[in-house]
């Protein structure tokens, strides 16, 4: 079976890489790694599921899967500050965030429209596209939170390819998500509720418009 994705199409049959019509050498680490990630794209993989699939029964330093990731997406053709393919979960894993097609036909572009998210709340409304943001009463803010109880830096949210992660950042009074104080990273869906101190939110996901379909 063959996946294509950009100018990539991997053979899982021969085990081959190609991209822009030349074979790709990678290690067996690295073409396990790019095969979990297609297997389960669009939703991310924590790094827990990585480490056991590329390591069975063997314990490593967890610096070996971000080394593997490297190497992939240097084989790719991918930027680390600005994914097409293998976007980072802060705090949890990574993902395979670009369109892919299996067999021969093209990876469908529609697909690579990207997602639109937006918060709303009595604070107003603000809307960004994948990347990680923080959510607090700073500059930084995506959306601006003056209210009695926010940190400057109270949470961060990692966006990708229609999923999202809320993480507290260390703030005095807390963030909650489904009224659960959080000890950790979190998934949020569209729709979900979440409050940051005192101040509640809610996190909405869309596809940004078909500019095509406008004319």
């Amino acid at each position: 079976m063959t996946v294509r994705f950009g100018a990539c199409v991997l053979d899982r049959e021969k085990r081959e890489l190609r991209r822009g019509g030349d074979a790709v050498h990678l290690t067996p680490k690295a073409f396990e790694l790019l095969v979990a990630l297609l297997e389960s794209r669009p939703r991310p993989v924590s790094k827990a599921d990585l480490q056991r699939r590329l390591w069975p029964s063997t314990f490593v330093d967890e610096a070996n899967l971000p080394n593997v990731v490297a190497e992939l997406r240097a084989a790719i053709g991918d930027d680390a500050r600005r994914p097409r393919f293998v976007a980072t979960v802060h705090g949890f894993g990574y993902a395979f965030s670009g369109p892919a097609k299996e067999g021969d036909a093209p990876a469908d572009q529609g697909e690579a429209r990207p997602f639109l998210y937006c918060i709303t709340g009595t604070a107003g409304i603000a809307t960004f596209l994948d990347g990680e943001h923080v959510l607090g009463r700073g500059h930084e803010s995506v959306i601006h939170l003056a209210a009695a109880g926010i940190s400057r830096r109270h949470a961060r949210l990692a966006v990708h390819h229609g999923h999202a992660v809320l993480e507290d950042l260390g703030s005095r009074h807390g963030t909650f998500v489904r009224g659960e104080k959080l000890t950790g990273p979190a998934r949020l869906d569209d729709g979900d509720e979440f409050t940051l101190g005192t101040v509640r939110l809610t996190f909405r996901v869309m596809r940004a418009p078909d500019l095509a379909d406008t004319r």
